[in-house]
């Protein structure tokens, strides 16, 4: 019961007036004792409608109590001049980067490309040596040659049925294919 009485007469006891902001709102503050500890409450009233984005982040803090002091209107004046410079240098650096990107425009040099052929794979293809299944380098870019000729013809591929694969390894050495090693027994 002492407690609701404690915040009934709170509500008319002595508020202290803390500032004003550039918009008009009032801050006030008031200490109050519950459970034997002085705690001070700490809130605003607006000028205008109740928006909450109208609030300078000094007077948040202090709200919020990550300021012990309020903020002083010299400080307020700083920190708005120190806005308004910033403001200034943002507005300069990009008018400065759209000159540089400007003057780099007009520095390159526009062409046109047309349908341009890929690049000729034959020496790149002649460094590797034979496959497995003992082709020349040569006998291989001809037959690259003959293939890039026949680009519209659909090319027929015959590949060797591929074996079934097991998880364990098969043979030693040279003769190694993978998913055909049984453990011996």
């Amino acid at each position: 019961m002492s407690r609701l009485w404690a915040k009934f007469a709170g509500l008319f006891s002595s508020k202290s007036f803390i500032g004003v902001d550039k918009t008009g709102n009032k801050y006030f503050s008031r200490f109050e004792e519950i459970d034997g500890f002085a705690k001070e409450k700490r809130w605003v009233v607006f000028r205008r409608e109740q928006d909450p984005t109208s609030i300078p982040v000094e007077w948040i803090c202090w709200l919020n109590g990550q300021r012990k002091k309020a903020p002083s209107p010299e400080e307020m004046v700083e920190l708005e001049a120190r806005r308004e410079r910033v403001k200034l240098n943002v507005a300069l650096l990009k008018k400065e980067e759209e000159e540089r990107k400007a003057i780099e425009g007009t520095g390159r040099k526009v062409t046109t490309i047309g349908k341009v052929d890929g690049p000729d794979l034959t020496s790149f293809v002649r460094q590797f040596p034979p496959d497995s299944k003992g082709d020349m380098p040569e006998e291989a870019s001809e037959e690259a040659d003959k293939s890039r000729v026949k680009e519209h013809e659909p090319e027929i591929v015959t590949a060797e049925p591929p074996e079934p694969k097991t998880t364990e390894p098969s043979g030693s050495g040279s003769s190694f294919r993978p998913g055909t090693w049984q453990p011996p027994s």
